[in-house]
């Protein structure tokens, strides 16, 4: 397959889609046998309103992102066509180019943790105090802002068929790690790759979880950089600052609500920057203590 140049048409036809299809149906299948057995088992890990949010989220997010293909599309052409290197279109380059990516989407889901113009493109992902298989579909519709984050896998010269098929492998590994049913598998796995276990400390709220376990197929990472965490405590899920709705249109926006909200009552163009890429976690906690303090009464005199 000749790698260049190639053209928007050339790009938009790759027949790269057969894995969401075949993954679909079995998604969907394990999803309502999670539920079943939590039905059965009494173990409440799904909500009526909270499923119906995430599926409603998920839905909306796949029909986005059909419309907004050939665009996505366009800035990878215009990346992979600009850089001189190519990297030829083999086996080995499926591999080296998952290791790339997943070493970019570990550094790009890091930062949407740590700064909250990115957080805003994440949270909802985090949102529920559920976790669930369908947890895994609750994906922002404004993800794909963090398009930026993938250039440099582009310009290091691999085929976009390269990178889509690999990029769309490691989306769907997300799908079997958000449940509570597979506790620590064996010590090499556990070492190597992201699991349930990492990613339900991921999905935690507890101080300690906070901040935890970025990797996205490989949890490596996160040992090499100082962010691993192995589960300990049982997790309590959602985020620092609860949003107590199952409203899917709240849950996508409601932090660039208040993110803007903010940066219009910034005093400077320096504190409007803080606010918008400084750390979510510690915004909310300043802004939960402020309500507390109103809540508390006012002594009599």
């Amino acid at each position: 397959m000749s790698n260049k140049p190639m053209s928007l048409e050339d790009v938009a036809n790759l027949d790269f889609t057969t894995i969401i299809w075949i993954a679909a149906p079995i998604m969907f299948t394990l999803v309502a046998l999670e539920s079943y057995f939590s039905y059965r088992q009494n173990k409440k890990l799904y909500e009526g309103k909270d499923f119906l949010a995430s599926t409603f989220i998920g839905v909306v997010n796949i029909l986005l992102n059909g419309v907004m293909k050939i665009g996505v599309f366009a800035v990878f052409l215009f990346f992979y066509n600009l850089t001189p290197f190519e990297i030829p279109h083999t086996w080995w380059s499926y591999l080296l180019c998952f290791i790339a990516l997943d070493f970019v989407r570990y550094w790009s889901h890091r930062i949407a943790h740590e700064q909250r113009f990115w957080w805003s493109t994440h949270v909802v992902h985090h949102n529920s105090e559920y976790y669930n298989l369908s947890t895994s579909f609750r994906l922002s519709w404004t993800q794909n802002l963090k398009i930026i984050f993938f250039l440099p896998v582009i310009l290091m010269g691999f085929h976009p068929f390269v990178f889509l098929v690999v990029h769309q492998i490691e989306v769907l590994y997300q799908f079997w790690i958000h449940t509570e049913y597979i506790k620590k598998l064996p010590k090499p796995i556990e070492y190597i790759f992201t699991t349930p276990s990492h990613h339900r400390v991921h999905h935690s709220r507890n101080e300690k979880y906070l901040d935890k376990n970025y990797g996205s197929t490989l949890i490596i990472w996160d040992r090499i950089f100082g962010t691993f965490q192995a589960e300990e405590e049982r997790p309590q899920y959602g985020i620092t600052k609860p949003v107590n709705s199952f409203n899917p249109f709240y849950l996508v926006f409601h932090e660039w609500a208040a993110l803007f909200k903010d940066m219009l009552r910034a005093r400077s163009l320096k504190d409007a920057f803080r606010m918008a890429f400084g750390s979510p976690v510690d915004y909310h906690k300043a802004e939960m203590k402020k309500a507390k303090m109103k809540e508390q009464p006012v002594p009599e005199e």
